[in-house]
Order: structure tokens, then sequence, then C-alpha cells
């Protein structure tokens, strides 16, 4: 019997007439192994994954094979967008035995949960080296049978490796000017001169390393820190990765020329570079990057957002092409014929010119992915404007990929942040209304009556796997830019309710923080990474979020947290900055204070918007009439209007400058 018609999952959903008789996460599958004295087989994938639907169509539909797996496992299926903690302990064993890692994840594991024996997919038949997915489940089985001491011992010592690897970094003190000198210096040697980005392919978009190359760059001047990160931008603006007739960025590039994307796109993608590129834009007043950062916002807006007001996951890689078939990118590449088709001869070649589109092809079968393949600006911007907007209602008629519509409460607090700075940046009131009803969703939903947030929801229902560190700290994150955007406090203290939470719940000795509550359900060894993967790692967004609070409150407690988190960067930063950008962001803006923005006057005025655009990292703004605001925000107390002007008051490092009620002297005090 599958046991997944009722999950709010939709990859989970995927499944549920599948014939294998999948269980859900959950201490009865396991009672279950027991009592059948069979192994566990956990798959772990998610709804927009290329592979998983390869891996399912292949085995998990077929009918024998899923006798063979019903009859000798108890099959446990895992969206690991749910469960990210039950992905990260599992995952780390995988790469540990196997050097690699990735999706869809195969783990077999005993009763106990201790895992035995790993890979990721598997195909039907034997090929490249692989055994098929019949041959490890008829090997695991002969082993579990004939082997039961072995598999035994290699489970044990699985998991007293696993348990072994507890971080030490943390109170170590401080990431320094050093430490961040390091990191910009590791971070040019692997930065690629002619194509931009970091390393070679697959490449990813590095948004958390831009993030802190722009802070760097503000904080102490350095051109080389700017030019990494505004070249960066502009190749995967004018790449494949991104899509040049919808906006949004695709996962990532097959390619280091950024040409070829694997298609799926991710609502934390979207979120993280719209915020880069209007970041950008702030500190360069790049074309471009304001360009790239409104088409994203309107992305999010039109393809992913629900009718609850929040943000969807996903929209998958594959869909539909004209013949019927099921394949990756269909609905965004085109061939020369297919252009003709829709714009006529004259306009098609002009296409083709502009977006790369070639008779050989750039993807597969002769089809291209559309990228700018001209350099320098548009020399008929009328046309390619016309042109774009009739490729883009005919790719329209297209079938749509698969939306994953579950709501992550993580990946929606970056949403929040993204639309709440864009709207307040390009003027853009509507993005601030879908921020805050985002917002409002994660406070109704998610955190319910406890201020304990749920990880996800689906159609205005909350899901029952509790929040990880990653949401705690995004949402966080989001609700602090929303409360500078829109001068509502109440913004400030949900964050507040939330942070106290991770002091309580998730703090560990000398600074450390764990993913998972110390009351949330024990796995087989307490998850805890510090490292970037393609989010902020929860451990680094909650140190930015406690510390924005704290520059926000004067909270001591928040302030102290967020420098024992830091540790961990002042040991890695220096090591391995493309996988903790984020925490060198969050170390650029303790060094510069950060500062904290008190704009006494009306939200949304002159000095409130100088405030907002100011590049100083992390820099806290807090803006509302005074007296009426001083209850809303800590740092509006006893700040009143000069001369009956609004007023800005900058303090950081426990020292605040005069006050002023010229924005210009503002912008220039907030110039990093």
């Amino acid at each position: 019997m599958n046991r997944l018609a009722d999950v709010t999952s939709p990859y989970l959903l995927q499944h549920a007439d599948n014939p294998v008789d999948w269980w859900p996460w959950s201490p009865e599958a396991f009672e279950e192994a027991r009592r059948r004295d069979v192994p566990v087989l956990l798959s772990v994938g998610y709804a927009s994954c290329h592979w998983c639907h390869v891996m399912a169509h292949e085995s998990f539909e077929d009918a024998a094979l899923a006798a063979y797996l019903n009859e000798h496992f108890v099959p446990v299926k895992v969206d690991r967008e749910e469960r990210p903690d039950v992905d990260a302990v599992y995952m780390e064993a995988v790469q540990a035995a196997t050097g690699q890692g990735g999706w869809p994840m195969t783990v077999f594991l005993t009763a106990d949960a201790e895992p035995f024996y790993f890979g990721t997919y598997f195909p039907p038949e034997p090929r490249h080296g692989m055994p098929s997915f019949r041959q490890v489940l008829e090997g695991v089985t002969a082993a579990w049978t004939d082997r039961r001491g072995e598999v035994a011992e290699v489970a044990g010592r699985i998991v007293t490796d696993l348990a072994g690897r507890s971080l030490a970094h943390g109170g170590d003190g401080v990431p320094g000017e050093p430490e961040l000198a390091q990191a910009l210096l590791a971070l040019s040697r692997e930065y690629d001169e002619k194509h931009g980005g970091f390393g070679g392919a697959p490449k990813f978009p590095p948004s958390m390393a831009v993030e802190f190359l722009l802070r760097h760059h503000a904080r102490t001047g350095a051109e080389g820190a700017l030019e990494m990160a505004a070249d960066t931008c502009a190749a995967m603006a004018r790449g494949g990765i991104y899509d040049q007739l919808g906006g949004g960025f695709a996962r990532y590039s097959v390619d280091r020329e950024w040409v070829v994307p694997h298609f799926e796109k991710m609502l934390y993608d979207n979120a993280l570079l719209c915020r880069v590129y209007a970041h950008l834009w702030r500190a360069t007043g790049s074309d471009l990057a304001r360009r790239v950062a409104l088409e994203t916002a309107d992305f999010m807006v039109r393809e992913l957002r629900t009718t609850e007001g929040g943000f969807a996951s996903a929209l998958d890689a594959d869909s539909e092409d004209a013949q019927g078939r099921h394949v990756e990118g269909a609905y965004y590449v085109w061939t020369p014929e297919q252009l003709r088709e829709v714009l006529g001869e004259e306009d098609a070649a002009f296409a083709a010119a502009y977006f790369g589109v070639s008779e050989e092809g750039t993807f597969e079968e002769g089809s291209s992915v559309l990228r700018l393949a001209r350099t320098g600006p548009d020399e008929d911007p009328a046309r390619v404007a016309d042109v774009r907007a009739r490729l883009l209602t005919a790719r329209g008629e297209r079938v749509r990929p698969e939306r994953d519509d579950k709501i992550v409460a993580a990946w929606n607090g970056l949403a929040v942040a993204a639309l709440a700075e864009t709207g307040a940046y390009f003027d853009r009131p509507d993005l601030i209304e879908r921020a805050t009803e985002a917002a409002d969703l994660l406070v109704r939903v998610h955190m319910g009556d406890t201020a304990r947030l749920c990880r996800t929801s689906k159609d205005g229902r909350a899901g029952d796997n509790a929040g990880v560190l990653e949401d705690y700290g995004d949402v966080a994150e989001g609700f602090l830019a929303l409360a500078s955007v829109t001068g509502e406090g109440a913004w400030l203290d949900f964050a507040g309710f939330l942070l106290d939470i991770v002091l309580e719940r998730f703090t560990g000795e000398n600074g450390q923080l764990y993913d998972t509550a110390d009351d949330a359900e024990q796995l087989i060894r307490r998850p805890q990474d510090p490292t970037d993967s393609a989010t902020p790692a929860g451990w680094t967004a909650a140190a930015g979020a406690l510390l924005s609070y704290a520059a926000h409150t004067g909270s001591e407690a928040h302030r102290t947290a967020a420098e024992g988190a830091l540790g961990v960067v002042k040991a890695l930063g220096p090591k391995a900055p493309r996988f903790i950008g984020w925490g060198l962001a969050v170390a650029e803006a303790l060094l510069d204070g950060p500062r904290e923005v008190a704009v006494a006057g009306p939200v949304g005025g002159e000095l409130h918007r100088t405030a907002l655009l100011g590049r100083a990292p992390g820099a806290v703004v807090a803006a509302g009439e005074v007296p009426e605001g001083a209850a809303e925000f800590p740092l509006l107390v006893d700040r009143p209007l000069v001369d009956g002007a609004p007023t800005a008051y900058v303090c950081r490092h426990f020292v605040c400058a005069a006050p002023t009620t010229d924005a210009e002297e503002l912008e220039r005090g907030l110039g990093g």
C-alpha cells in the first residue's frame, strides 16, 4: 500500500501512484522494517530534479522491480526540501563513503536508521560501469540475508565516524581584516577572468560570494572586488542561464561560459540573485543590473506566487516538446525554423544573430538556448523589445514546466528580503506589497500560535516538519529587511521571536550552531554545516540576522551570539571563500559596525530612501514619525526632528555622528 496520497510534498505526491509501497519518513516505517526484519530503502530527491524523474520512470514505475522492492525492503521516500536535516545527515555519509553526492540519493538503512550502503542514480540496466538498480537490490538483499554481521559492523562504523565529525569552530574570535583580505585573494585566484564566476563547469551562480565582494568594496574601496562582482553578474545576465524572454535564472550552467543551463528555476536562486543585482545597481548605477533585478522580481511574482500569497519552490527543468516527449529545456529553447514561424524571415534573422541561435544549435537536436550574443548597447532597442515580446507570447503557447507549489519558509524569507528592497530601490510599491503578503503567510501559517516555524506549507496548510536553522535565519532576515523598508516595527518583533528561539534551541558551546533544534527529532547525528550550498548556511544566515537585530535593539545577547557564530568564518573564510560567502558578507557588516540609521520622518521620504540606498555593509534602517514611531523601533527613541524637519541619526561602534536633515550629507555618511 502506497502511503503518499495525503502528504503535502509535491515530490512525494509525484510518487503516490507508483507500484512501490512507499512510506513517508516516520517512526512507523522503521518499526515495520524491524517487524519484518528487512532493510529500509531510503530514496531522497525533490520535485524539479531531472534525474529523480528519470529513475522514477525507469525503476519505480516498473511493476516487476517494485514487487521485488516491496518484498525485500521497506521503501521510504523523502523530499529533501521538506526534510533538509534527513538529507544532510545521509548526504554526509554518502559523500564520505563515495567521494561524491547528488540526487536522487539512494541509501540502505537498518531498522535503527543506520546507513550501510549508498548511491545516487542507478540505471535500469548496467551501463557506464554502474550496476543496474535490480542488481543493487539483489546484492543488498544477499548481504542482509547472508552477512548480517558484516552489515551491522559497517553501519556501526559509519555512525561512529559521523558522530566524530562535530565541528570545533566557534568561539575563536571574529574574522578581522586579515581573514577578509585572504578570502578576497583566494577568490581572485579561482576567478574566471574570461567568463566571470568561479571555477569551471558546471558553474553555479555565486550570489553569496558576490554579496561579499560588493560589501568588501563598499567598506574598503577595493576596485578588484567590485570588478569581479560586476563582470560576473554581467556574464550571467547575458548568458543562457538567464531567461532572456521571461526573466529569472536557471539553477546552474553546464558549461563555464554560462551558455547552456540546467533549466530548473528555483525560488532561492532567484531571490538571492534579485537582491544581488539590486545591490549591484545600488553600487554602480548599472542599467543592466537594474533591468535584471526588476525582471527577476517580476518573474518570481508572475511565475512562482501562489494564491495564498507565498512563493512556490521551483519550476521543473522538463516539459513536453512539440512531439509530446517529456524532455529537459523544451519550454525554453529555439531553432531557426521556430524563430521564422513566429517572426518571419527578416526579424528571425535579426533575432538569431541577437540571441545566438544557429542551425547547429547550442543545445540538443539543433536547438539553441537564447543568450545575448552581441556585446555593447542595443542598436535598436525598440526592435529588440518587439521581438522579445512576440517570442514570449509564442512561448506561452508551449506546454509549461510543472511547478512545485510547496512553500519553504527559508526561501520565502529570502524572497521577502529581495522583493522589499527591490521595490524600495526602484519605486515599485507593488513588490513591497507582495513581500508583505508573503511575510503575512509565514506568520499566519508557518509560525502559528507558538512562533515555532514549520518548514513547509502547501495550499495554506502547514506541513508536519519542524523548521531548521536556515528557516529561522532567512525568515528573520526577510522580516528585518521588510521592517526597514516599511517602517512597521511588528516585523522587527517577529524577527526577535524567531531569533530568541535560535539562542534557546539551536546554539551550542563556544558559539556553535546546529541545523536542528535541541528538541527536534533525533537522527543518527545532529546536523551541523556552516558552509553555503545553494543557499546561505543556516549557521551564517542566523549570524547575519542576529547581528542586524542586535544593531536594531542594542541586545548584547544577540550580538554576542552573532560574534560567536562568526568564529567559523575566521577559520574557513580564507581557505574556502566560495563556500562561506554569506558568512564573509556578515563579517563585512561586523567590521563596519554595522551602522545604525534612524530616520525620524516619513516612511518613503527622501531621507528614508537615501538611508536604504546607503552602501555601508549590513546597515540597519529604522524610519517613522516621532513620537508615534518611537514605540515601533528602539533606534527611534529620543530621536527628535531638528528644526521641525525629517532628521537622520547614524551611529556605529557606540559613536554617533551629528544628526542631519540633508540627504546628501546622509549619503556621504553611508557610502562605506
